[in-house]
């Protein structure tokens, strides 16, 4: 990212957050303190410098004194804040996609982004892992929140690695276009991979996102079924291995999620067409799938606007994004791990939690969702030491709402608190 824009993002951003106090106690009429287990009633938490330290039975009073702050949440269903696997921070499909990539100044692009960053936090999504954007903004952007210069939510950024031609790499525009914008990440053969990998290391990314199958939003009629070849992903995930960081891959018919998991990737991305034999290797290896539901629902939707999809697209997308939902729930029920993920930035920023009413409908159990979003979700980025659970040690994120989501999982759509690292963002409850 260029040093203007940066300097430009830092003196711009202002912190939102209400002030926090050396200690906060919150009370919580009902809790999950623990997705996938009972709720508690009538608890304390009790949170120092941005960690709790305290879980407990009751409202326990406290002296009051200039470093407490006392959140009455008595009324209403608290629980850990909600990650998202899948998101692109730095876009938003719609009619003027074509013209602000050519008109839209670099500058502009990342205010633009702080701006969904800001309204997916606010939507109680505390957590997100951004698997395709500018990656030396987003590392820039993920830094300075992590820093506490710019307020977002925290970042799990991705670096890319496609292949010439494939869903990662350029379409839809004129050749000298498409030559300039292609970039250094695209590569041909396991050993180009292989650079691409170190490369995309090297320069901050937290994880390795590729596309061993074709995607509904190229602009090229090529279909969405396997493309990276096995000795290209093989190198990939070894590459990334070799550097301790995890391999993500965007994949819809089963040859290439097959591919994929044999050539030991984390997780699926989408995994439109997940079979039997995908099946038994999700559960052998212990990958994650991340359905993104919400995104075939929204392409479906567009697809007879051809402002906004190509005809090479909405064919794709009706066809995928139809089929979605039935897959998802197959492989839910065979027993293979699922953690939340949206495409948000195919779908609007903000509307996360619409994913979790799509997976409610297809069958699985409200609770299980809320697994998902949660407890999965911290295990696939490693950080189950940290977030997912309410439970002492772990950061405070902490959401809620009025009423309880897993007696309806639409409460998820109207998040009334919402706190990240014991600051809070928004609080409609007092």
């Amino acid at each position: 990212m260029p040093r203007k824009l940066l300097t430009f993002l830092l003196l711009l951003s202002f912190n939102t957050a209400t002030l926090n106090a050396a200690t906060t106690v919150i009370y919580a009429g009902e809790l999950l303190a623990v997705p996938g287990k009972p709720t508690l009633k009538n608890q304390t938490i009790t949170i120092v410098d941005g960690k709790i330290t305290a879980v407990e039975a009751g409202f326990t009073r406290f002296d009051q004194t200039d470093d407490l702050t006392v959140l009455d949440l008595r009324n209403a269903f608290v629980m850990p804040g909600l990650m998202d696997m899948h998101v692109h921070l730095q876009g938003e499909l719609g009619p003027t996609n074509d013209r602000d990539a050519l008109k839209m100044s670099s500058q502009l692009v990342g205010m633009r982004t702080v701006h969904h960053g800001m309204k997916t936090l606010l939507a109680g999504f505390t957590t997100v892992r951004d698997v395709g954007s500018d990656s030396q903004y987003m590392y820039a952007y993920r830094d300075a929140i992590e820093k506490g210069w710019i307020d977002g939510p925290r970042i799990i950024a991705a670096g890319g690695v496609g292949i010439t031609g494939g869903h990662a790499d350029v379409s839809g525009i004129k050749p000298e276009l498409m030559e300039f914008y292609t970039d250094k990440s695209i590569c041909d053969g396991p050993y180009d991979c292989r650079r691409a990998t170190r490369d995309a290391i090297k320069y901050g990314a937290d994880l390795i996102k590729i596309t061993s199958t074709g995607g509904v939003m190229t602009d090229r009629a090529t279909g969405t079924g396997q493309q990276m070849e096995m000795d290209e992903l093989k190198e990939v995930v070894l590459a990334a291995k070799r550097m301790g960081k995890k391999v993500a891959s965007h994949a819809h018919h089963e040859d290439g999620i097959i591919a994929a998991l044999k050539a030991g990737v984390h997780s699926i991305e989408h995994g439109t067409y997940t079979g039997k034999e995908a099946i038994k290797l999700f559960k052998q290896t212990g990958a994650y799938l991340v359905p993104t539901l919400l995104a075939g629902d929204t392409v479906v939707k567009m697809a007879n606007n051809t402002d906004i999809l190509p005809p090479a697209v909405a064919a794709k997308a009706i066809k995928v994004g139809t089929d979605m939902q039935g897959n998802f729930i197959k492989s839910y029920k065979a027993g293979v791990k699922i953690a939340f993920g949206t495409d948000s930035g195919i779908s609007k920023h903000g509307t996360n939690a619409d994913e979790a009413v799509l997976m409610s409908d297809a069958g699985m159990p409200n609770s299980e969702v809320l697994v998902s979003a949660t407890i999965n979700a911290a295990d696939l980025i490693g950080m189950s030491a940290q977030l997912g659970t309410l439970e002492v040690g772990k950061h405070a994120d902490i959401i809620a709402t009025s009423g309880s989501p897993i007696d309806d999982i639409k409460e998820l759509l109207d998040v009334d608190f919402v706190m990240k690292n014991a600051q809070v963002y928004k609080n409609n409850l007092q």
